[in-house]
């Protein structure tokens, strides 16, 4: 089964998400595609000034891995997510442009900097995220999950923390279905 994962790697609830989709994967037959949803984009660019350089920098990660989705490299836009988010979200340390530069580089990845200051790739950043938001919006954010066979993606799930082992596998068993049905839009609690 193929899967697509839209995301944005400034967001937290996002990286969770992804933690779990990464360990129900195996399990599950499924690959995983890493493809770029902006909450930049999302917010018309009007991100409250603490979040502008890590939103900044979350852009340019976003290059990266639009410029890997195009050389169908897919396996190192993974890896370089993890990275990413191993030192921001793990580490409680905002994304950087440094920390952006270390990622790639512990993913293996060589001479990046001209893709992530090259903001040709912004347009590609821009057709995924809007590929994302169509088919998932309106009123979402990051993440955006598709699933092979679904008439439309979904947004989330949004995960507190990384399920257990068994609890990951239910939710996915039971985010598919839903994400099968044509009618089911909507499933939601607070935060409490």
């Amino acid at each position: 089964m193929e899967a697509t994962y839209y995301f944005d790697p400034a967001c937290p609830f996002t990286w969770r998400t992804s933690r779990w989709l990464v360990g129900v994967a195996a399990e599950r037959d499924v690959t995983v595609h890493w493809r770029a949803f902006s909450l930049t984009i999302l917010s018309g660019g009007n991100a409250p000034e603490e979040y502008r350089s890590m939103m900044a920098a979350a852009s340019r990660a976003l290059r990266l891995v639009e410029a890997l989705a195009a050389d169908q490299r897919n396996a190192e836009a993974g890896a370089f997510y993890t990275e990413l988010g191993t030192r921001t979200h793990d580490a409680g340390v905002p994304l950087s442009d440094d920390i952006v530069a270390a990622s790639a580089e512990a993913a293996g990845l060589e001479d990046v900097k001209a893709i992530l200051d090259d903001p040709s790739w912004d347009e590609a950043v821009r057709a995924s995220h809007e590929k994302a938001f169509a088919s998932a919006g309106p009123d979402i954010g990051s993440p955006v999950l598709w699933i092979e066979g679904a008439p439309r993606a979904v947004h989330g799930p949004i995960l507190s923390e990384v399920p257990d082992h068994p609890e990951a596998l239910a939710i996915w068993d039971a985010v598919v279905p839903l994400a099968h049905s044509g009618t089911f839009f909507e499933l939601k609690r607070g935060r409490g």
